[in-house]
């Protein structure tokens, strides 16, 4: 497919902020490569969704206007298609999960003014999805999809255009895959530049949905999906990137979402850079990648940071967990004096620590056994841990390796 990004990249001029590209001495020399950070959570509505939103917006007829338009979006496309609507003063449905941060909702409203109204619609994007064109069909409105349309690509595709403005010498390009339309544009664009460019795509390990695609052949839906990479969580990639991912991605790899934890709070403590889980997926495809890319030029594209502060502590567990630093038990404490401080002193290590403790209520007079949380100093010392709770001879259950009784309990 033929894209014109010369005339993308002159449309978005004067709405769309031109973002910084910076090298980040730590993760260069971590991952031993040149690594630079494609900051599009700082554009204006903290994502790159907007440059697809308004390239599209942008071309629409007056006829075709007027009756609005209307989105469905975990929240980055729908504060692209809201500023878009405030930009260009026409009205807008936009359509998001119940789940969505509540940080997002609030953007959406505050950037598309009084030209938008929100309605919250389904657990997932493609529940949303559904409602949003069946509105839109209802209505007689313009959809302005996130992903699946040749002008959102192309919009997204300027990202691209930045990159190699600023870095002509790219060798590699890490992006996150949702429903692949900003890989699919940034690719295409770099492709006709240089051939030899590596572009590499980055999604959640609990919404693989590009990889189930190549896999199959063609776009599918996967039965079960977590929904914690809420930018990125999409169940069913789009035809039209599918198609052109084929020829411009050279490679996709799955991150866990753990990972992708350890990654924002890496990032945060590091250079004080907020992110948003799907605006962590590329910076944390280097750990995979690594031996690919050594020696090389590498661009991360950060593509969003509208992240809530409501969501830091389930973050800041995800990360632990991770990194084998937390982990939860169910102990049965004998029925003698001194138990609970026989735990606390033979069985946990000097640096090990108590993060939770829940009797679990077995009856009103007696006690079941009690969940216990345990924080480690270091990732090694928890098979010296495994050893002094077989020794002590409690009754003792890891549930961490156990999902269902971890989603009960924890």
């Amino acid at each position: 497919m033929e894209f014109d990004f010369d005339a993308a990249m002159t449309r978005l001029s004067g709405t769309v902020l031109p973002t910084p590209l910076e090298h980040n001495v730590k993760l260069s020399k971590k991952y031993g490569c040149d690594v630079y950070l494609k900051r599009e959570d700082k554009q204006i509505v903290r994502s790159y969704k907007l440059r697809g939103a308004y390239n599209l917006m942008s071309q629409l007829p007056p006829e075709l206007l007027a009756s609005g338009v209307a989105c469905a979006s975990a929240g980055n496309h729908a504060q692209g298609v809201a500023f878009s609507c405030s930009k260009l003063k026409v009205p807008g449905v936009i359509f998001m999960p119940e789940i969505t941060p509540k940080q997002k909702v609030r953007q959406t409203k505050a950037f598309g003014g009084t030209y938008v109204t929100i309605i919250l619609a389904g657990d997932t994007f493609d529940d949303c999805l559904a409602e949003a064109e069946l509105y839109a069909k209802k209505y007689d409105m313009v959809m302005v999809p996130p992903f699946d349309n040749p002008m959102i690509i192309e919009g997204q595709g300027t990202v691209g255009v930045e990159i190699y403005r600023d870095l002509p010498e790219v060798e590699a390009v890490i992006a996150p895959i949702g429903g692949g339309g900003l890989i699919a544009g940034v690719g295409s664009f770099l492709k006709s530049k240089n051939q030899a460019v590596k572009v590499i795509g980055a999604e959640p390990m609990g919404a693989a949905s590009m990889r189930a695609a190549y896999t199959a052949g063609q776009p599918i839906a996967l039965e079960t999906m977590d929904k914690f990479v809420d930018g990125a969580a999409v169940r069913k990639v789009g035809v039209l990137p599918f198609e052109i991912c084929r020829y411009v991605v050279d490679e996709v790899i799955s991150i866990p979402e753990g990972q992708v934890c350890n990654t924002i709070l890496q990032l945060y403590d590091d250079d004080a850079i907020v992110v948003e889980p799907a605006g962590a997926l590329s910076v944390s495809a280097l750990e995979q990648c690594q031996g690919l890319l050594r020696g090389k030029k590498v661009v991360c594209i950060v593509s969003g940071g509208n992240n809530d502060i409501d969501r830091m502590q389930e973050i800041k567990e995800r990360a632990l967990l991770y990194m084998g630093l937390k982990h939860y038990f169910m102990v049965r404490f004998p029925q003698r004096p001194g138990a609970l401080k026989y735990f606390v002193t033979n069985v946990l290590g000097p640096t090990d620590d108590i993060t939770r403790f829940e009797f679990i209520k077995k009856t009103e007079r007696e006690s079941g056994p009690a969940l216990v949380g345990v924080e480690l100093a270091n990732r090694e010392d928890y098979s010296s841990l495994l050893i002094r709770m077989q020794e002590s001879q409690f009754e003792i259950m890891e549930i961490n390796k156990d999902d269902l009784l971890f989603e009960y309990f924890v």
